[in-house]
């Protein structure tokens, strides 16, 4: 008799150890798949895949079963390693077209010279 109660509590004890109980929030049992290595977005930030809405702002991929959100933060693991936008050319034109312009206007008037030069 003894030895059922030792191997009662013996098992209570170790059954327990093996709960399994939910995490923080978000991380609610729902597994995504990874992006794949290179994503092409549109003009909307969002990307479609195996059911899932992912969507990207400010450096940051988000993911949710709708378009509408929630949205719950994806894994870093997950990220695709290059981001490409269609029209890439017309997005890489004006974007340098942009910078060269605020360029020769930041620089205007700039002293290049070094601090002992400048007496």
């Amino acid at each position: 008799m003894k030895s059922l109660i030792l191997v009662a509590l013996f098992a209570m004890f170790t059954l327990t150890a093996c709960v399994v109980s939910p995490g923080p929030g978000g991380y609610g049992g729902v597994t995504v798949s990874p992006l794949p290595a290179v994503v092409e977005l549109g003009t909307d930030p969002y990307y479609y895949q195996n059911g899932y809405y992912y969507y990207y702002h400010n450096n940051n991929w988000r993911y949710s079963n709708t378009r509408n959100g929630p949205w719950t933060n994806l894994p870093r693991s997950h990220w695709p390693k290059e981001i490409r936008y269609r029209n890439s050319d017309h997005h890489q034109n004006r974007d340098r077209d942009n910078n060269q312009g605020k360029d020769r206007e930041d620089n205007q008037g700039r002293d290049y010279r070094q601090g002992h030069d400048r007496q």
